[in-house]
């Protein structure tokens, strides 16, 4: 089997994290995040400028430095999961111009659920794992008792994560609608039955 080349898209707490590392497990790829490149890359010199001065300003990064960040970290990939890119239709517009995609993976799940999910994570600070209060706690009550709620997982700060995810990335989904390796995951399946999907779908688009 070819290095499969895939995208995969779902909203924040959807699990793109734990499928994508299992993609990197089972075929070999490179996970790349936009977060992970332009802090591997934060002094790559562009006619932008950096993407340190941006970051360290607490401003947004512009989409003609993330698109060239992209690019340097999908050409030196033998096959990929690309995570959290392309956000907006110019971004898909560049994408396309720079790469063949063979899949591309819409993991799927309620917007309830998806606030089920956030609001219920906790970090242990000491270690920086992350547990859920329903689905996944610690069996050590030392622990437990020390996790913590990260800020941007509060109810109104995920209520907004969501409406700036439907509103900007909505469009990009819609797009990929219409590619030949386009999948639409029940992201609302335990991660193991998600994973079968996702495994079924790649072996089926890949030779």
């Amino acid at each position: 089997m070819a290095q499969p080349q895939i995208l995969i898209v779902g909203a924040p707490g959807a699990g793109k994290g734990t499928q994508s590392a299992n993609l990197v497990e089972e075929y070999g790829i490179e996970h790349v995040t936009t977060g992970d490149a332009l802090r591997a890359n934060k002094d790559m010199e562009t006619e932008h400028g950096t993407p340190r001065e941006y970051m360290e300003a607490g401003e947004l990064v512009p989409d003609e430095l993330v698109n060239e960040i992209v690019r340097e970290a999908l050409e030196s990939a033998d096959g990929y999961v690309l995570d959290g890119y392309p956000r907006n239709e110019s971004q898909v517009e560049y994408l396309e111009s720079i790469t063949d995609l063979d899949v591309v993976l819409y993991l799927d799940v309620d917007r309830e659920e998806l606030v089920h999910r956030l609001t219920g994570r906790r970090v242990d600070p000491e270690t920086g794992e992350n547990y859920h209060t329903e689905y996944d706690m610690p069996d050590d009550e030392e622990v437990r008792e020390r996790l913590v709620q990260r800020d941007d997982d509060t109810e109104d700060t995920v209520q907004e994560r969501l409406r700036v995810f439907e509103e900007n990335t909505a469009p990009v989904i819609e797009h990929y609608e219409d590619h030949a390796g386009f999948v639409r995951i029940d992201g609302e399946q335990t991660p193991e039955e998600v994973w079968d999907d996702i495994n079924e779908a790649v072996d089926e688009r890949v030779d």
